[in-house]
């Protein structure tokens, strides 16, 4: 299998993780989307990262299509099967994960638009719904289990590209997660190789 990929994105650093903790031998592909390269936009018709190409050369898209793929290739190792823990576990992915798109459109306002067209309100906006899903994964990361599931890496992946893109946000505003991010890495050094990078 091979993972398009790039290493500043958080969707690619869960499946990363994902693939580790899965066993699972991934060839990494670095891409940079902004090219719309033809493998990229073949692979993912959005032209979107994280994209994997399966041996057969079908494809699968988004990180949490792939990461569900990479847990039952390995017979579950980090997505609960009880429903309960199920539940609990995706409803973290998609709140940590929807965190960092509401960041993420906040950012690309400004990088993609001339500066006499931002618009404030929107920007606003997204954080007020960043910083939302913030309040709401400090309480969140209280009840995750000691091994590491989906739900940690995912919350572990979004709070790095948090801290790398917006240092203040994470470390000034919500302390409590930056140090329950740094106890994760501390603990699963090799995980921490695969966060967010410039």
């Amino acid at each position: 299998m091979r993972l398009l990929y790039s290493k500043p994105s958080p969707y690619s650093s869960k499946v990363r993780m994902a693939a580790h903790l899965c066993d699972l031998d991934i060839e990494l592909v670095p891409t940079n989307t902004a090219d719309e390269g033809v493998e990229l936009t073949q692979s993912n018709p959005i032209g979107k990262i994280p994209a994997l190409i399966l041996d057969d050369g079908s494809t699968l898209y988004d990180s949490r299509v792939i990461c569900e793929y990479l847990d039952r290739l390995a017979g579950n190792p980090i997505i609960p099967q009880a429903p309960d823990a199920w539940a609990a576990t995706k409803r973290v992915e998609a709140l940590a994960d929807g965190m960092t798109e509401a960041a993420m459109a906040a950012l690309y306002e400004k990088r993609y638009r001339p500066e006499p067209m931002w618009y404030e309100p929107w920007m606003d906006k997204q954080w007020r719904r960043a910083h939302r899903a913030l309040d709401a994964l400090e309480h969140e990361v209280e009840g995750l289990p000691e091994t590491p599931t989906l739900a940690h890496l995912a919350v572990a992946s979004d709070l790095a590209w948090v801290q790398l893109r917006f240092p203040e946000e994470l470390n000034g505003r919500h302390p409590a997660l930056a140090a329950w991010l740094d106890r994760f890495f501390e603990s699963h050094p090799d995980l921490a190789a695969l966060k967010p990078v410039a």
